[in-house]
Formats: C-alpha cells, structure tokens, sequence
C-alpha cells in the first residue's frame, strides 16, 4: 500500500494511493502513528480498503500533503552514509555509523515551503531514504531486521551548515529546525518498492541537477542499521531512520552553494515519489 496524510497542518486526515487515485480513508478512524502501527494497523487498514474499494471517496491532486507519518516519537539520522558525500566533506568514512536525532518539530509536508531560520547562513539540502519502523524492536538481529519495517518513504535533510558545524559542533543544532523535515509525499510498504538497495536518489535546485545517486552505495544497509540502533535505543513504530545522502551537497562544493530566498528545491527517489519546496525568509512577528 501507499499512505498519505493530506489537509491543513495540525488536521492531517489519512488516505491511501490505489493505482495512482488518492483516496480518503479518514473514516478508517485512524491517524498513521505509533498506535496505529503498534496494533497491526497495515493489515487492518488493507482489510478496511478491500471492504470499501468503490465507496471511498476520492482526495483532489490540489490538496495540501502532510508528512505520511504523524509525528514519531524520534527521527534517527544516519551521517555520513554514502563514501561520496564523506569524501566531498574531507571527512573519513565511518567505520561504525554515526548517529544523530533530529528534532520531530522539524516534520512538515513534503511540497510545504522551507524556512530559513533567523540568522542562518548557509541553508543546505540533503536527498534521503527514510525508513519507517513498522513495531517495536529492541536488540534485534540483521537477519530480523527487515521484518520490523513498516515502509519507506522521501526526505530531505536540511541542514543549516554553521549552526551544525560552526557553534560548538552539535549535528542536531543544524538539523532541527522547523521545515527542515519534509517528508513524503506518501509512505511506500516494503512490497511495493522491490529491492531498496538499489533505488536512485536526486535532486534539484532551480533545475539545475544537484544529486543524483542510488542506495546501492550506501556504506551501512538498512539492515545493519535496523540492528545497529536497536542495541542502543529502542526503537518505537512509527520511528523514522533516515539513512544518510549522496554527493552533491552545497557543503561539498568549491565554491560552497547554499539557498536563498526564492529558490526552489526539487527531489525523488524511484518508487517514492517526488517532493518540492520553496525557500522563503522567517517571517519576523
């Protein structure tokens, strides 16, 4: 299946995607959280379209997208993840993943315009695959690990390179905040996206081509990274593992490239979709 959650922000209904019709499925009673994952909500929603197919009504293409997911109890982000983008950085690549959270106030709607935060300085952009943890797994096995996703979906990673690198190096500083997690448009369940390391990433700003790489280069599989973090945090349905980006960041390039007010973000992953954001300047209240 494919989940979408569309309406105002704060008033996100739940829908489904049937042979690319975006339907609504808010009478399901069922918002796609933790709950909703942690008590078999896939299979149940399956069983409500299959009873309901033809009665559902239909979610216009015009409808604002919220993320796919409501907001997880953590998202978990995975640095440093493709050799690329460690080389185009000067960094080593890591010999254990590296680990940082981002903060869940930071989740909005994948076509949602993306805010420079006061006295920011270099705003980047980040293409990434995100997973989306389906039940609770605590000290899970590699072999396991693929049994505890719910799905998958699109992310981009803004990062605000100073306030991450430059103010006492605490990566969540840069990642954090508002805007800077637009997720979706919708939410992918493992059958329908076939082989998940080896699906291609881009992205674009003003049409010009930024990244483009696949998933097959990523230096920790999702498996690994599934039962990498479960032996140090217990990860929640619902959690979101977002699994690093290919070369091509701003932060990489000589000069160094970073938005402005007015450009415009373009990016996908096959069989996820594609999003799109605006830079606008924080509005001073």
């Amino acid at each position: 299946m494919k989940l979408f959650r569309f309406g105002e922000p704060g008033q996100e209904k739940a829908g489904v995607i049937l042979n690319n019709v975006k339907y609504d499925v808010s009478a399901f009673g069922e918002d796609y959280n933790e709950q909703f994952f942690q008590n078999n909500g896939l299979e149940r929603l399956k069983a409500y379209v299959q009873q309901n197919e033809g009665s559902m009504p239909q979610v216009s293409d015009g409808v604002r997208l919220g993320s796919p997911i409501a907001r997880p109890s953590k998202i978990v982000c995975i640095g440093l993840n493709y050799a690329d983008h460690a080389k185009e950085t000067n960094a080593a690549v890591p010999q254990e993943p590296i680990i940082f959270f981002k903060a869940t106030s930071a989740l909005c709607g994948p076509n949602d315009d993306v805010i420079i935060p006061r006295n920011s300085e270099k705003l980047d952009w980040e293409v990434e695959l995100a997973v989306v943890i389906g039940k609770k797994a605590s000290y899970v096995s590699e072999e396991d690990a693929l049994d505890y996703v719910a799905g998958y979906t699109l992310h981009n990673d803004y990062s605000e390179r100073a306030f991450q690198l430059e103010r006492g190096g605490q990566w969540v500083k840069g990642k954090s905040n508002d805007t800077f997690a637009p997720v979706g448009p919708f939410l992918a369940t493992s059958d329908e996206l076939g082989d998940v390391n080896n699906l291609r990433l881009w992205l674009t700003v003003n049409g010009k081509s930024m990244q483009d790489g696949t998933t097959a280069n990523l230096i920790f599989k999702i498996p690994f990274l599934i039962s990498y973090l479960s032996q140090f945090m217990t990860l929640l349905p619902g959690d979101m593992i977002t699994t690093g980006t290919p070369a091509g960041v701003g932060l990489g390039m000589n000069p160094q490239v970073y938005l402005k007010e007015g450009d415009v973000v373009e990016l996908g992953i096959e069989g996820l979709g594609s999003s799109k954001q605006t830079v606008r300047a924080y509005a001073q209240n």
